[in-house]
């Protein structure tokens, strides 16, 4: 049994298909709104782990949206 959010991701959520997935995530952050978790910052200011994170994604969107396109020529 997965132990990390890392793990989950790498073993379960990976697998799902690109609609299971984005299913998943709107009932994980509609649960969030609904338990109005504090876990979200409120402030106006990006720390460097958040700028690090939005690189990363940026990064992995880029290379399978890129990766897509070469298995399609």
């Amino acid at each position: 049994m997965p132990s990390t959010a890392q793990e989950v991701y790498n073993e379960i959520i990976q697998t799902l298909t690109l609609a299971e997935r984005l299913r998943l995530a709107t009932l994980i952050l509609n649960s969030l709104v609904e338990n109005n978790v504090a876990l979200v910052e409120q402030s106006d200011r990006w720390s460097k782990q958040d700028q690090t994170d939005l690189t990363n994604f940026s990064l992995q969107h880029a290379d399978t949206i890129f990766s897509d396109e070469e298995n399609v020529e």
